[in-house]
Protein backbone atom coordinates (compact mmCIF):
# COMPACT_ATOMS: atom_id res chain seq x y z
CA UNK A 1 0.00 0.00 0.00
CA UNK A 2 1.33 3.59 -1.13
CA UNK A 3 1.92 6.14 1.82
CA UNK A 4 0.89 8.69 -0.57
CA UNK A 5 -2.52 9.73 -0.51
CA UNK A 6 -2.23 12.21 -3.49
CA UNK A 7 -0.11 11.38 -6.32
CA UNK A 8 0.20 14.08 -9.21
CA UNK A 9 2.20 13.11 -12.35
CA UNK A 10 2.56 15.26 -15.23
CA UNK A 11 -0.41 17.63 -14.74
CA UNK A 12 -1.31 20.28 -17.51
CA UNK A 13 -4.22 23.05 -17.40
CA UNK A 14 -4.00 24.21 -21.61
CA UNK A 15 -6.16 27.39 -22.64
CA UNK A 16 -6.99 27.67 -26.20
CA UNK A 17 -6.31 31.18 -27.75
CA UNK A 18 -8.95 31.14 -30.51
CA UNK A 19 -9.44 34.31 -33.32
CA UNK A 20 -11.21 34.72 -36.02
CA UNK A 21 -14.48 34.34 -37.55
CA UNK A 22 -14.44 30.87 -37.70
CA UNK A 23 -12.73 31.12 -33.88
CA UNK A 24 -9.76 28.86 -34.75
CA UNK A 25 -7.00 28.04 -32.08
CA UNK A 26 -3.83 30.30 -32.82
CA UNK A 27 -2.30 29.34 -29.48
CA UNK A 28 -2.28 28.19 -25.90
CA UNK A 29 -1.85 29.93 -22.00
CA UNK A 30 0.17 27.29 -20.28
CA UNK A 31 -1.72 27.75 -16.64
CA UNK A 32 -0.60 24.92 -15.57
CA UNK A 33 2.09 22.50 -17.06
CA UNK A 34 3.90 19.37 -16.73
CA UNK A 35 3.54 19.44 -12.49
CA UNK A 36 4.47 16.88 -10.46
CA UNK A 37 3.75 16.55 -6.79
CA UNK A 38 2.90 13.88 -3.74
CA UNK A 39 0.86 14.31 -1.01
CA UNK A 40 0.95 12.09 2.26
CA UNK A 41 -1.34 10.82 4.44
CA UNK A 42 -1.78 13.54 7.21
CA UNK A 43 0.27 15.88 5.78
CA UNK A 44 0.36 19.48 4.60
CA UNK A 45 1.68 20.81 1.64
CA UNK A 46 2.28 24.49 0.94
CA UNK A 47 1.91 25.44 -2.17
CA UNK A 48 3.77 29.21 -2.56
CA UNK A 49 4.29 31.73 -5.63
CA UNK A 50 3.34 35.21 -6.57
CA UNK A 51 -0.30 35.74 -8.26
CA UNK A 52 -1.26 34.39 -11.72
CA UNK A 53 1.59 31.52 -11.21
CA UNK A 54 -0.95 28.88 -11.50
CA UNK A 55 -1.97 27.91 -7.30
CA UNK A 56 -5.28 28.28 -7.37
CA UNK A 57 -5.73 26.33 -10.94
CA UNK A 58 -3.49 23.74 -9.33
CA UNK A 59 -6.22 23.76 -6.50
CA UNK A 60 -9.18 22.99 -8.76
CA UNK A 61 -8.03 20.58 -10.81
CA UNK A 62 -6.93 18.65 -7.59
CA UNK A 63 -10.66 19.10 -6.84
CA UNK A 64 -11.91 18.16 -10.50
CA UNK A 65 -13.78 21.60 -10.50
CA UNK A 66 -11.52 22.31 -14.18
CA UNK A 67 -10.77 19.01 -16.06
CA UNK A 68 -6.86 18.43 -16.60
CA UNK A 69 -5.35 19.04 -20.30
CA UNK A 70 -2.90 16.27 -19.57
CA UNK A 71 -1.71 14.04 -16.71
CA UNK A 72 -3.10 11.95 -13.98
CA UNK A 73 -4.23 12.45 -10.36
CA UNK A 74 -4.06 9.51 -7.69
CA UNK A 75 -6.20 9.79 -5.29
CA UNK A 76 -5.87 7.24 -3.00
CA UNK A 77 -4.94 5.08 -5.53
CA UNK A 78 -7.47 5.70 -7.58
CA UNK A 79 -7.49 7.77 -10.98
CA UNK A 80 -9.50 10.31 -10.48
CA UNK A 81 -8.77 11.82 -14.21
CA UNK A 82 -10.66 9.17 -15.69
CA UNK A 83 -13.87 9.44 -13.25
CA UNK A 84 -17.12 10.95 -14.19
CA UNK A 85 -20.75 11.24 -12.87
CA UNK A 86 -21.85 9.42 -9.97
CA UNK A 87 -18.51 7.35 -9.60
CA UNK A 88 -16.60 10.88 -9.48
CA UNK A 89 -19.35 12.65 -7.21
CA UNK A 90 -18.99 9.05 -4.77
CA UNK A 91 -15.35 9.66 -4.54
CA UNK A 92 -15.54 13.61 -4.30
CA UNK A 93 -16.74 13.37 -0.62
CA UNK A 94 -13.21 12.69 0.44
CA UNK A 95 -11.30 15.73 -0.95
CA UNK A 96 -13.10 18.76 0.12
CA UNK A 97 -12.25 22.57 -0.53
CA UNK A 98 -11.73 26.08 1.76
CA UNK A 99 -11.77 28.89 -0.23
CA UNK A 100 -10.51 32.59 -0.07
CA UNK A 101 -13.49 34.63 0.25
CA UNK A 102 -15.91 32.82 2.90
CA UNK A 103 -18.85 35.10 2.69
CA UNK A 104 -19.06 34.67 -1.19
CA UNK A 105 -18.94 30.55 -0.74
CA UNK A 106 -21.55 30.46 1.89
CA UNK A 107 -25.48 30.89 0.50
CA UNK A 108 -26.58 33.70 1.86
CA UNK A 109 -30.23 32.71 2.06
CA UNK A 110 -29.29 29.73 3.83
CA UNK A 111 -28.96 29.45 7.59
CA UNK A 112 -25.95 27.99 9.11
CA UNK A 113 -27.17 24.08 10.50
CA UNK A 114 -28.76 24.32 6.45
CA UNK A 115 -25.30 25.33 4.98
CA UNK A 116 -23.33 23.05 6.69
CA UNK A 117 -25.97 19.83 6.70
CA UNK A 118 -25.60 20.87 2.80
CA UNK A 119 -23.62 18.33 1.75
CA UNK A 120 -24.43 15.57 3.89
CA UNK A 121 -28.14 15.94 2.66
CA UNK A 122 -27.07 15.92 -0.78
CA UNK A 123 -25.09 12.69 -0.96
CA UNK A 124 -27.68 11.03 1.11
CA UNK A 125 -25.29 9.90 3.67
CA UNK A 126 -27.43 11.04 6.69
CA UNK A 127 -31.03 11.66 7.24
CA UNK A 128 -32.01 15.25 8.26
CA UNK A 129 -32.09 14.04 12.20
CA UNK A 130 -28.50 12.44 11.95
CA UNK A 131 -27.06 15.36 9.97
CA UNK A 132 -28.58 17.91 12.64
CA UNK A 133 -26.77 15.77 15.47
CA UNK A 134 -23.43 15.87 13.25
CA UNK A 135 -23.63 19.48 12.68
CA UNK A 136 -23.90 19.97 16.12
CA UNK A 137 -20.97 18.21 16.81
CA UNK A 138 -19.06 20.18 13.89
CA UNK A 139 -20.24 23.50 15.37
CA UNK A 140 -18.45 22.76 18.45
CA UNK A 141 -15.66 21.28 16.67
CA UNK A 142 -14.95 24.63 14.89
CA UNK A 143 -15.57 26.92 17.92
CA UNK A 144 -18.76 28.20 17.43
CA UNK A 145 -21.77 28.16 19.00
CA UNK A 146 -25.37 25.97 19.27
CA UNK A 147 -27.29 29.33 18.92
CA UNK A 148 -24.94 30.57 15.52
CA UNK A 149 -26.57 27.14 13.83
CA UNK A 150 -30.14 29.36 13.46
CA UNK A 151 -28.15 32.81 12.22
CA UNK A 152 -27.66 33.53 8.62
CA UNK A 153 -23.98 34.21 7.03
CA UNK A 154 -24.09 37.91 7.11
CA UNK A 155 -24.62 38.04 10.66
CA UNK A 156 -20.83 36.50 11.51
CA UNK A 157 -17.37 37.94 10.81
CA UNK A 158 -14.91 37.07 8.27
CA UNK A 159 -13.13 34.69 10.95
CA UNK A 160 -16.53 33.11 11.98
CA UNK A 161 -17.34 32.40 8.41
CA UNK A 162 -14.25 30.71 7.87
CA UNK A 163 -14.66 28.61 10.85
CA UNK A 164 -18.16 28.01 9.09
CA UNK A 165 -16.59 27.05 5.71
CA UNK A 166 -14.23 24.74 7.43
CA UNK A 167 -17.59 23.07 8.99
CA UNK A 168 -18.70 22.10 5.75
CA UNK A 169 -15.77 20.98 4.43
CA UNK A 170 -15.52 18.20 7.87
CA UNK A 171 -18.78 17.04 7.07
CA UNK A 172 -18.04 14.40 4.99
CA UNK A 173 -15.20 13.49 7.16
CA UNK A 174 -12.58 13.99 4.05
CA UNK A 175 -9.31 12.60 3.92
CA UNK A 176 -8.00 16.18 2.19
CA UNK A 177 -8.46 19.31 2.72
CA UNK A 178 -7.59 21.75 -0.44
CA UNK A 179 -7.64 25.26 1.37
CA UNK A 180 -6.96 28.02 -1.38
CA UNK A 181 -5.80 31.44 0.17
CA UNK A 182 -7.67 30.30 3.01
CA UNK A 183 -7.15 32.86 5.47
CA UNK A 184 -5.38 35.79 3.36
CA UNK A 185 -8.84 37.96 3.47
CA UNK A 186 -8.62 37.77 7.23
CA UNK A 187 -7.00 39.97 9.82
CA UNK A 188 -3.63 38.56 11.25
CA UNK A 189 -5.01 38.18 14.86
CA UNK A 190 -7.88 36.21 13.21
CA UNK A 191 -5.49 34.11 10.56
CA UNK A 192 -3.48 33.01 13.66
CA UNK A 193 -6.95 31.51 15.10
CA UNK A 194 -8.04 29.61 11.96
CA UNK A 195 -4.62 28.64 10.97
CA UNK A 196 -4.28 26.76 14.84
CA UNK A 197 -7.90 25.80 14.40
CA UNK A 198 -6.83 23.94 11.80
CA UNK A 199 -3.73 22.12 12.88
CA UNK A 200 -5.97 20.86 15.41
CA UNK A 201 -8.43 19.32 13.55
CA UNK A 202 -5.56 18.28 11.30
CA UNK A 203 -4.06 16.33 14.12
CA UNK A 204 -7.98 14.85 15.66
CA UNK A 205 -8.74 13.58 12.03
CA UNK A 206 -5.32 12.80 10.50
CA UNK A 207 -6.58 15.08 7.64
CA UNK A 208 -3.79 16.15 4.69
CA UNK A 209 -3.85 19.89 3.56
CA UNK A 210 -2.81 21.35 0.78
CA UNK A 211 -2.35 24.46 1.71
CA UNK A 212 -2.01 27.06 -1.11
CA UNK A 213 -1.03 30.87 -0.42
CA UNK A 214 1.03 33.62 -1.54
CA UNK A 215 1.81 34.72 2.08
CA UNK A 216 5.45 32.89 2.98
CA UNK A 217 5.39 33.33 6.43
CA UNK A 218 1.41 31.58 6.51
CA UNK A 219 2.70 28.60 4.82
CA UNK A 220 5.99 28.19 6.71
CA UNK A 221 3.53 27.98 9.99
CA UNK A 222 1.07 25.11 8.65
CA UNK A 223 3.19 23.04 6.42
CA UNK A 224 4.95 19.79 6.42
CA UNK A 225 6.93 20.44 2.92
CA UNK A 226 6.92 23.48 0.41
CA UNK A 227 6.40 24.03 -3.45
CA UNK A 228 7.33 26.55 -4.91
CA UNK A 229 5.39 27.94 -8.31
CA UNK A 230 6.27 30.11 -11.33
CA UNK A 231 4.90 30.55 -14.41
CA UNK A 232 2.78 27.37 -14.45
CA UNK A 233 5.69 25.55 -13.15
CA UNK A 234 6.95 23.47 -9.86
CA UNK A 235 10.69 24.80 -9.91
CA UNK A 236 11.04 23.65 -6.38
CA UNK A 237 9.39 21.41 -3.58
CA UNK A 238 10.92 19.94 -0.41
CA UNK A 239 10.79 20.01 3.69
CA UNK A 240 10.07 22.57 4.88
CA UNK A 241 12.94 23.74 7.21
CA UNK A 242 15.27 22.99 4.44
CA UNK A 243 13.32 24.90 1.93
CA UNK A 244 13.33 27.93 3.98
CA UNK A 245 16.94 27.96 5.70
CA UNK A 246 18.75 26.71 2.38
CA UNK A 247 16.38 27.54 -0.82
CA UNK A 248 17.90 25.97 -4.08
CA UNK A 249 16.55 27.59 -6.95
CA UNK A 250 17.34 31.52 -7.62
CA UNK A 251 13.05 32.04 -7.49
CA UNK A 252 12.86 31.15 -4.17
CA UNK A 253 15.68 32.62 -2.90
CA UNK A 254 14.33 35.75 -4.32
CA UNK A 255 11.02 35.24 -2.83
CA UNK A 256 12.10 34.32 0.61
CA UNK A 257 14.23 37.55 0.91
CA UNK A 258 11.48 39.57 0.44
CA UNK A 259 9.64 38.70 3.32
CA UNK A 260 10.54 39.58 6.51
CA UNK A 261 9.13 36.80 8.18
CA UNK A 262 9.57 33.90 6.32
CA UNK A 263 13.62 34.96 6.59
CA UNK A 264 13.76 35.20 10.32
CA UNK A 265 16.51 34.06 11.60
CA UNK A 266 18.62 33.43 8.60
CA UNK A 267 20.82 36.00 7.01
CA UNK A 268 19.65 36.84 3.39
CA UNK A 269 20.44 39.82 1.42
CA UNK A 270 17.26 41.29 -0.56
CA UNK A 271 17.23 40.38 -3.96
CA UNK A 272 15.20 42.57 -6.53
CA UNK A 273 14.36 40.78 -9.69
CA UNK A 274 14.54 42.60 -13.13
CA UNK A 275 11.51 42.80 -15.85
CA UNK A 276 7.82 41.13 -15.32
CA UNK A 277 6.77 37.78 -15.21
CA UNK A 278 6.29 36.15 -18.76
CA UNK A 279 2.94 35.78 -20.04
CA UNK A 280 1.44 31.98 -19.82
CA UNK A 281 0.43 32.25 -23.19
CA UNK A 282 4.09 32.96 -24.83
CA UNK A 283 6.36 31.49 -22.12
CA UNK A 284 10.29 31.89 -22.62
CA UNK A 285 12.05 28.54 -24.08
CA UNK A 286 14.16 26.61 -21.86
CA UNK A 287 13.94 27.64 -17.75
CA UNK A 288 10.66 29.32 -17.33
CA UNK A 289 12.39 31.65 -14.85
CA UNK A 290 15.77 32.40 -17.05
CA UNK A 291 14.29 35.66 -18.42
CA UNK A 292 14.63 37.66 -14.79
CA UNK A 293 16.87 35.17 -13.43
CA UNK A 294 20.26 36.68 -11.72
CA UNK A 295 22.15 33.77 -12.51
CA UNK A 296 21.28 32.75 -15.59
CA UNK A 297 23.44 30.69 -18.15
CA UNK A 298 23.70 30.25 -21.75
CA UNK A 299 21.49 26.56 -21.31
CA UNK A 300 18.67 28.04 -19.12
CA UNK A 301 17.51 29.92 -22.46
CA UNK A 302 17.05 26.84 -24.46
CA UNK A 303 16.88 24.02 -22.06
CA UNK A 304 14.05 22.97 -19.51
CA UNK A 305 15.30 21.94 -16.12
CA UNK A 306 13.76 18.88 -15.08
CA UNK A 307 12.75 18.61 -11.34
CA UNK A 308 15.69 16.28 -9.56
CA UNK A 309 16.14 15.86 -6.02
CA UNK A 310 19.10 17.68 -5.34
CA UNK A 311 19.69 17.10 -1.64
CA UNK A 312 17.67 14.52 -0.02
CA UNK A 313 13.79 15.49 0.10
CA UNK A 314 14.84 18.39 -1.40
CA UNK A 315 14.24 19.24 -5.25
CA UNK A 316 14.54 22.15 -7.65
CA UNK A 317 14.30 22.49 -11.35
CA UNK A 318 17.14 24.20 -12.07
CA UNK A 319 20.65 24.09 -14.12
CA UNK A 320 22.84 25.27 -11.72
CA UNK A 321 23.12 22.04 -10.23
CA UNK A 322 24.06 20.10 -13.17
CA UNK A 323 27.10 22.94 -13.30
CA UNK A 324 30.19 21.40 -11.76
CA UNK A 325 31.70 23.49 -9.44
CA UNK A 326 28.38 25.23 -8.23
CA UNK A 327 27.67 24.55 -4.37
CA UNK A 328 23.95 24.67 -3.07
Amino acid sequence: MSDQLLEVSNLKKYYPIQAGLIRRTIGHVKAIDNVSFQIGYGETLGIVGESGCGKSTLGRMIMRVLEPTEGTILFDQQDITKMHGKTLRRTRRNFQMVFQDPYASLNPKMMVADIIAEPLLINDIMNRKEASEKVNQLIDLVGLRQKDLRKYPHEFSGGQRQRIGIARALSLSPKLIVADEAVSALDVSIQAQILNLMTELKKEFNLSYMFISHNLSVVKHISNRVGVMYLGHLVEIGDKDSLYQEPLHPYTKALLSSSPHAKRGVKREKIILQGEVPSPANPPQGCPFHTRCPQVMEVCKSVRPQLQEIVPGHSAACHLYETAGVSL
